[in-house]
Formats: structure tokens, sequence, C-alpha cells
């Protein structure tokens, strides 16, 4: 009796342990650990460059994944905004990736680059950058690409400010790839041409005076135009106009009365955007 008794206590001792280790492994892989993000690292043009990068759990092969670069403000950084605008708690399937600008970018309000960013045209000569961001962007696609089962149909771009100023620079140099944008307070540069047609999402604010708002609606103008989308819009709600595209790249737009601000309903219509439009 006093075996079978001990018999009993070590077989429950060896099923709660076979309990606590199943819930161990699945703390150790759950979505919460992942959530954190990888960073990731390259050299491009001499420069150490970084990138948080949220990827979504290992699938078939067969599975191809949307990639969504998403590029911070003037003086930001990677692990602040992909806080705002965390995307990678929205579209879980995607590949998200926030690239970290650096210094020696000037901007206007930034003449002498002392925080970090990006550039605004192709060879850019204004603090000797060049084509370094250009290069930077071009380098993290090929990573993507061997790391992770890609979709190529579906490469997006997002950004805010300075950020949105380097999406539309993207869009012009390197639209071949890109599916869609979706820029928020963001200006072309007038060196820069879009001749690819691809679908935008534009936010900006009439009260704007960091990027004051006519330059941003002469983007939208620009866009407009390359995108085949120059007829009257309609109205698609509170503040938002959507013109119709003969190339099935539309233009939606999103005009409110604030200033320079990404707003905290962005996240979710980016991502309602980016999975209506694919490379055309």
């Amino acid at each position: 009796m006093l075996e079978t008794m001990r018999s009993i206590v070590k077989f429950r001792r060896r099923v709660l342990f076979s309990i606590a280790a199943a819930f161990a492994t699945l703390f150790l892989t759950s979505p919460a650990v992942s959530a954190q993000g990888t960073v990731m690292t390259w050299t491009v043009d001499g420069e150490k460059r970084a990138a948080l990068v949220f990827s979504p759990a290992p699938t078939t092969s067969a599975i191809k994944h949307p990639v969504v670069f998403v590029f911070h403000g003037h003086g930001g950084n990677m692990q602040g905004f992909s806080q705002k605008a965390h995307l990678q708690t929205i579209w879980k399937e995607a590949i998200i990736v926030y690239p970290q600008g650096l210094k020696g970018r000037p901007m206007p309000a930034d003449p002498q680059g002392l925080r970090p960013g990006w550039e605004f045209e192709a060879n850019q000569t204004d603090g000797y950058v060049g084509n370094k961001d250009l290069d930077f962007y071009d380098a993290m696609l090929a990573t993507m690409k061997q790391k992770f089962s890609v979709d190529d149909q579906r490469v997006y771009l997002t950004g805010f400010s300075n950020g949105a100023i380097f999406s539309y620079l993207l869009w012009a140099e390197r639209g071949k790839v890109i599916a869609a944008i979706a820029a928020c307070a963001g200006v072309l540069w007038e060196s820069e041409h879009l001749t690819q047609p691809r679908a935008l999402l534009a936010v900006g604010g009439k009260a704007d005076t960091t990027l004051p708002f006519d330059k941003q609606q002469q983007t939208i103008e620009l866009a407009r135009t390359a995108d085949n989308a120059t007829g009257q819009g309609q109205s698609c709600g509170q503040d938002c106009t959507f013109y119709a595209s003969t190339s099935q790249t539309p233009v939606k737009t999103f005009i409110h009365s604030g200033g320079h601000v990404y707003p905290p309903w962005l996240p979710a219509e980016t991502v309602k955007f980016f999975k209506a439009h694919k490379h055309p």
C-alpha cells in the first residue's frame, strides 16, 4: 500500500513538472516576448545603420508577407516611433521595419544636421549626404528578402514629417519596387519628380507651420497628376477625400484643422489603405 502511494505521488509530480515545462515554453515563445522586435544592423557607405524589425511568426515558404518601412521624423528615433505608429500591433502578418535616421542630414529647422533624420533629395550636397539613406533603404530591402518570405507586390512606405519627405523621395527614386505610400505632414522636394503611379494616402494639417500646408498641398497635386487621379474627389468621411485613378493608383487625403502632428488614428488608416493596394 505504501509503495502504491509513493508511485501515485511520483506520477503526480511528473505530470505537474510537464505542465510547468509546457507553460514555460509557451511563455518564452509568446507574442509578448517577440513583440519587442529585433534590432538589425548594416554598414552602408561607411556608416553603421540600424532598424527595429517586427516579423510575423515563421510560416511555410509558400506564404508571402508584406513589408512596411516606417520612417520617423527629424530628431526622432526608431524605438519611439515604433510605439507611436505601432503598425506591428495592427498588421501582424506584415514585416514592419522602423529604420533609424542619422545626424548630418541638414533640414531648414536644423541646418547643421545636429539631430537624426533623412536626406530629402538624391545626390544631396547640403551636408554632403549624397545617397546614403537611399543606399540604406536598398540594403534593408535586400536583407528583408533574404531573411523573410517577402511579397514583392506589397512593399510599402510610410513616414511622418522628415520621414514623409524621405518616403516621397523613395517614391521618386525607387518607385518601381514600391506598392503604395502613406505620408503624414511631408512634401516632395522641388528637385524630385514622380514618374511611377503609386497609390498614396496623404495626411496634413491646415495649421501646420513646420512644413507649411500650402507646400504639402502642392505635393498632393503633383501626386494626383502622377497617379492619374485628377478628377473631382469624393468625400470618404470627416476630413477625407478620395480621388479615383484610371491606373488603379488612387489618392486618399485626410486634411485636418490641426498642425504638425501624427494623428493617433493614422496607424489603423495606414494599414487599411495598404491592405487595399498592391503593386499596380
